[in-house]
């Protein structure tokens, strides 16, 4: 007797900084006492002009790559985040689609146990950061997207407003730790706060 399956396998997307490791920029801003960096895609839902104006600040403070790189090094995953992505991995397929780059998302990886990541890339010149480079515009969008036409069932977890065109197209779409005005902006998104609430509402998604 053949056995009944979905017609769809499963796979979550997830955001990088604010669900899995701490927000970069912040620590950044408060290692270095230069407050204009604290914002971040929480605040400011124009991801281009946000780049463009730390970009300015740092060469402004004269900030550079290595300086953040001894930041970077300083910072570990959040707390339970190894556990619960290393559970989620053992149930499906996980891709992490988030608008930070190579150079500062790579150190959290070989903590996180090598996950696949989708981000972009920073243009250093003389260890100064003089321009970014978007793998591609909307890519948490049309990576989403492009996992449905391939015919994967897609939940999606995020917290800041360059998450929420990706949790819009997931079939199934959460804000996880994400601030007071993007859950009163995207009512329609389910607010988690555990990685427990977070796992189960995940892979409850993909069994429909």
């Amino acid at each position: 007797m053949a056995v009944a399956t979905s017609p769809h396998q499963g796979i979550v997307t997830l955001d990088l900084e604010g669900v899995l490791i701490p927000e970069i920029w912040i620590a950044v801003a408060e290692s270095t006492g230069i407050p204009e960096l604290r914002r971040t895609t929480r605040d400011e839902p124009n991801y281009d002009l946000l780049m463009k104006s730390r970009i300015e600040i740092l060469n402004k403070h004269g900030l550079t790559m290595s300086r953040i790189e001894s930041v970077i090094a300083e910072l570990s995953p959040m707390d339970g985040a190894i556990d619960f992505l290393d559970a989620l991995r053992e149930r499906t397929q996980v891709i992490i689609l988030s608008d930070t780059f190579e150079q500062f998302g790579r150190p959290f990886m070989r903590q996180l146990h090598w996950p696949t990541l989708f981000c972009h890339r920073l243009i250093v010149k003389d260890d100064c950061i003089v321009d970014f480079e978007l793998r591609q515009a909307d890519q948490k969008r049309l990576a989403v997207q492009a996992f449905k036409g391939l015919n994967y069932r897609v939940a999606a977890a995020g917290d800041s407003y360059n998450d929420t065109a990706m949790l819009g197209a997931a079939d199934a779409g959460f804000l996880f730790h994400s601030p007071e005005n993007i859950q009163k902006e995207f009512p329609q998104f389910l607010a988690l706060d555990t990685y427990d609430d977070l796992f189960k509402h995940l892979t409850s998604a993909l069994e429909v």
